[in-house]
């Protein structure tokens, strides 16, 4: 008896010490149960270690009134480095804010993660990324310092590409596969650190191509060869054996309204394993039962998704604001308003994750972590922002900075049905 459970314990031993699979380091091997969101990472301050000014926060290098394109401002009060901003308060303090480069800043950013319950984020990585090798460039930079905070607070990582800048005649998707390359081999992303927190699916590690099937890309998804990159991601022998989720518009299933009406993009979807469809300002409570038409909706996707052979995954968000990004734009800025869709205290983010959760959604996307360009952050936000004649901000709805990373959180315990499916907000 003690030989045979001698026997079991060595083969069990061994079967843990085969890589990548093995069930004691790889601690995220499914995306199902999971709560991830999106991290842009992307935001520059005059005087941080990159040197190249303001990015993100303002247009054309400048950061102050009449080149301002965020419409919330962070709560840095937390934060180990600031910047200053030519921004005022009332009190005539000048407002600051923070840089994605200082690893401090990811640091923090992570540990809110792991404070609030929240799993994990796929990390932004535009096509403008993958022309550009140089070793020293900051999104590899901020890709590092995200993997070192995955490992020390646990949480998931995985990486996004969005095609977002490639052009047509000029691009194809054989750059994305050599920048994965140079990931898996320079910055060892599949096998970073003493654990593994890459996030996995089906047991492989999971890779995302945002900005399929779009009608305002100039890109034609026939011809940049998308295909090729999905079987190299999945089968090429040294760099593949992953699974991959594709990023396409809201109304893919009937290929039209916001989707190209080409139905080579249902066999994309087929050869992939996950689908995720971009539901930003799609859905909004201005409209009459806006719950009704997302229940409905991802009841229809999620059929459609099982008949095709792929899984799904649906996007919640807070709320969305660009005016002071679409004022760089005049054509664009005659329909913009601050707060376009409210986030009305959370109640609208809470609404739809409920929503997806009852409709049968196993898993969720949430836009953005770090968004603020666009007003979709969920991370810790001024209810106080540096308003004045000239600027405006949208504020929190009187609600504490964390009300965001408090919701995900508490959605994450609804997904996984450690607490019941409830409209009713949650109390802290």
């Amino acid at each position: 008896m003690m030989k045979i459970f001698l026997i079991i314990l060595l083969g069990f031993t061994f079967a843990c010490d085969t890589p990548d699979l093995e069930s004691n380091k790889l601690m995220y091997p499914s995306y199902k149960g999971l709560v991830m969101c999106g991290y842009q990472g992307w935001f520059r301050a005059e005087g941080d270690e990159m040197k190249s000014g303001w990015g993100h926060f303002g247009r054309s290098g400048k950061f102050d009134p009449d080149h301002v394109t965020i419409d919330v401002w962070p709560d840095v009060r937390e934060y180990e480095k600031t910047y200053e901003t030519d921004f005022l308060y009332s009190d005539g303090t000048k407002a600051r804010v923070f840089s994605s480069v200082d690893e401090s800043t990811t640091d923090l950013h992570f540990k809110w993660m792991k404070e609030y319950g929240i799993d994990g984020v796929f990390m932004q990585r535009f096509y403008g990324e993958t022309r550009n090798t140089k070793k020293s460039k900051s999104q590899d930079k901020i890709l590092i310092n995200a993997f070192k905070a995955s490992q020390k607070y646990d949480r998931a990582i995985a990486v996004m590409y969005d095609l977002s800048g490639l052009k047509a005649g000029r691009d194809d998707c054989q750059n994305v596969i050599d920048d994965w390359k140079r990931l898996v081999d320079d910055l060892k992303v599949t096998n970073f650190g003493k654990k593994q927190t890459y996030l996995h699916h089906n047991g492989k590690p999971l890779v995302t191509i945002w900005g399929v099937g779009f009608p305002d890309r100039s890109y034609n998804i026939r011809k940049i060869g998308l295909d090729r990159l999905i079987d190299f991601l999945k089968n090429d022998p040294e760099y593949g054996g992953c699974s991959v989720m594709l990023g396409v518009p809201t109304y893919f299933r009937d290929l039209d309204k916001d989707c190209l009406p080409d139905p080579y993009l249902h066999e994309l979807i087929e050869s992939a394993d996950i689908v995720l469809p971009w539901m930003v300002q799609r859905f909004t409570p201005l409209v009459h039962k806006p719950m009704d038409q997302i229940r409905d909706h991802v009841k229809a996707d999620i059929k459609w998704s099982k008949e095709h052979g792929v899984d799904y995954v649906p996007i919640a968000y807070p709320g969305f604001s660009w005016r002071n990004l679409s004022l760089g734009n005049p054509d664009l800025a005659r329909y913009t308003a601050y707060g376009a869709i409210p986030r009305l205290g959370g109640r609208f983010y809470w609404d739809q994750m409920v929503t997806m959760v009852k409709a049968g959604a196993e898993m969720l996307y949430i836009a953005m972590f770090d968004e603020i360009d666009e007003g979709t952050a969920i991370f810790k936000i001024s209810d106080t922002p540096p308003n004045n004649d000239k600027t405006q901000f949208i504020d929190n709805d009187g609600k504490p900075s964390d009300q965001y990373l408090w919701l995900t959180g508490e959605a994450g315990k609804m997904l996984r049905k450690e607490i019941p499916a409830s409209y009713e907000m949650p109390k802290r």
